[in-house]
């Protein structure tokens, strides 16, 4: 009897790429009609490896997963696994970290041109009829406009390379002390964000990173400052940011996630005219997409085989 994997959700209109990878294993791959609980623990009792998106796969459906013996994420984070499970059945979890690095960078510089430039803005008036180039504050060129990178890892690296072809100078918080790009200066936090004229967060979230961005950390920023949040939407704490949006205490920001996601998009400060909102959309592109759907699925691959993964976090 061939191996079976679950794949518990996916956020693409087919599982072609998840079949072909899978059937040249020789594994039939089983999809959940839905992601509750009662169904995937229904569905995982005669399954060698479980394949999850974002649905939550807890304690109560890895341990009805009697056989299992890996978790493969397709993403990043690990938020929706209970790992402590995993680790005490001594399955092995894996993910893809660095599949979408290049879409989360220019995905970060084009929201910094797109605040910078008011594109939104200018876009919001044309629909409206109004076809003036005058708006206050006026424009400033972008060319030696202080970036302050709040995380410079993989992400955080290219972008500042990137908005160095722009002639920005690049500040940077890290919480390693790793030699970071030629030209990046590393400072600590109160001076990043009293002297950055873009903030851009690029942490995972914790305990120690939730709201980071608070109140607190707002009103140190310069009240012309432009925030930018395409890493996780718990970093940002969205009441202190419509508040000091209100207070006219900040420039304006742009938010690829939010906590909750989907937001309210009527209230502040998703609806205020100076956020852009745009829907955890960062990391897409055909590529990305594909090279993550593939390589997850090559960890469930090389796990049944007897093979290490490529990424294993727990095992």
């Amino acid at each position: 009897m061939p191996n079976r994997v679950l794949l518990t959700d996916f956020a693409w209109p087919d599982v072609r790429v998840e079949e072909a990878v899978l059937a040249e294993a020789g594994i039939e791959l089983v999809v959940a009609p839905c992601a509750d609980e009662a169904t995937l623990v229904a569905l995982a009792g005669d399954v060698q490896g479980i394949l999850t998106c974002w649905a939550r796969v807890p304690a109560a459906v890895i341990d009805a997963a009697r056989q299992c013996r890996v978790v493969s994420r397709l993403g990043v984070g690990l938020d929706n696994i209970d790992v402590a499970a995993a680790r005490r059945r001594g399955i092995i979890v894996t993910n893809v970290p660095d599949y979408c690095q290049t879409e989360v960078a220019e995905h970060t510089l084009a929201l910094v041109l797109a605040l910078g430039r008011r594109v939104t803005e200018f876009f919001r008036r044309g629909q409206s009829g109004i076809y003036d180039r005058e708006i206050a504050p006026p424009l400033r060129r972008i060319k030696g406009q202080v970036l302050g990178l709040v995380g410079c890892g993989s992400i955080g690296r290219q972008v500042a390379r990137k908005a160095q072809g722009l002639g920005m100078t690049i500040l940077a918080v890290t919480r390693g002390g790793g030699e970071l790009p030629a030209g990046v200066v590393r400072v600590g936090l109160d001076e990043l964000l009293a002297k950055s004229d873009y903030v851009s967060l690029h942490l995972p979230l914790s305990d120690e990173t939730r709201h980071i961005l608070g109140a607190d950390a707002l009103r140190r920023m310069k009240p012309t400052a432009f925030l930018i949040n395409t890493a996780r939407g718990g970093l940002v704490d969205h009441a202190a940011l419509a508040a000091a949006l209100a207070r006219g205490e900040l420039g304006g920001a742009a938010l690829d996630v939010q906590d909750p996601e989907p937001p309210d998009l009527s209230q502040p400060p998703f609806s205020d005219p100076r956020v852009i909102v745009t829907p955890h959309v960062a990391f897409l592109s055909e590529e990305s997409l594909l090279e993550l759907r593939t390589r997850a699925c090559r960890q469930v691959v090389d796990c049944l085989a007897g093979r290490r993964p490529e990424n294993v976090v727990v095992g």
